[in-house]
């Protein structure tokens, strides 16, 4: 082989040799007081963390439990504010998700808040990304803990606007009328149609103003816009 070419591939080596080392020492750890996001999310330092391999309900979600609604996004919250307290925390960072947080397996002392929100039902494992935690959601099923107590909505089905029996609204008001003029946080007015992306998950709530349309052309006249989507 001629030392010219021998040279260029040992150069190209040592190249992609010390690519690979940086990218392995660039997920330092994260560590420091948290702020709970929500019952999957920390912040540390500026930094947004996304617990890896768990997916907890969603900040706004309802479960049931003993015949009675109760907010378990809110629960998940309480719960892994709980178990961090006033500790600093520790997070490894095993990756990054499409929306740039860091995806991190989280500690306090040796405790490991991934695992333990599963072992304490408050999360599910979150198998389309890891197997890591079914074996804590295995065993939080069978005690009855958290969310298994009672009946919930995996949180990604919540999140595709999947709902429980008991917390879906009539796609049809008593009247007949099917589109639903609903008012958002920021006042705007939308309606939505069957078949719509949003139709599903949209509930009306008559005390802020929203309201059922018997027809796309009454909805304008009111006011409404048709969703984009």
């Amino acid at each position: 082989m001629p030392i010219g070419l021998s040279r260029s591939i040992l150069t190209f080596a040592l190249a992609v040799t010390v690519v690979a080392v940086a990218s392995i020492s660039a997920k330092a750890d994260v560590v420091g007081p948290a702020r709970v996001v929500d019952g999957d999310t920390l912040e540390i330092t500026g930094t947004k963390i996304r617990m890896h391999g768990i997916d907890a309900p969603e900040s706004k979600q309802s479960c049931l439990a003993n015949g009675k609604t109760y907010r378990c996004g809110m629960k998940a919250t309480e719960a892994l504010s709980q178990l961090i307290g006033s500790s600093s925390v520790r997070c490894e960072e095993k990756d990054q998700d499409r929306y740039g947080r860091v995806v991190a397996e989280c500690f306090v002392g040796q405790v490991n808040l991934n695992a333990s929100l599963v072992s304490q039902g408050w999360a599910l494992a979150y198998r389309r990304y890891s197997m890591d935690y079914v074996g804590e959601e295995t065993d939080a099923n069978t005690k009855k803990h958290g969310l298994w107590a009672g009946t919930f909505t995996a949180p990604w089905d919540w999140r595709r606007g999947k709902r429980l029996a008991a917390f879906q609204q009539p796609s049809t008001s008593v009247n007949g009328c099917a589109i639903k003029g609903n008012v958002s946080s920021k006042g705007s007015k939308i309606f939505h149609v069957p078949g719509g992306r949003y139709y599903e998950q949209t509930r009306i709530d008559e005390a802020k103003g929203e309201r059922w349309f018997c027809s796309e052309a009454e909805a304008k006249v009111a006011g409404w816009r048709r969703s984009k989507q």
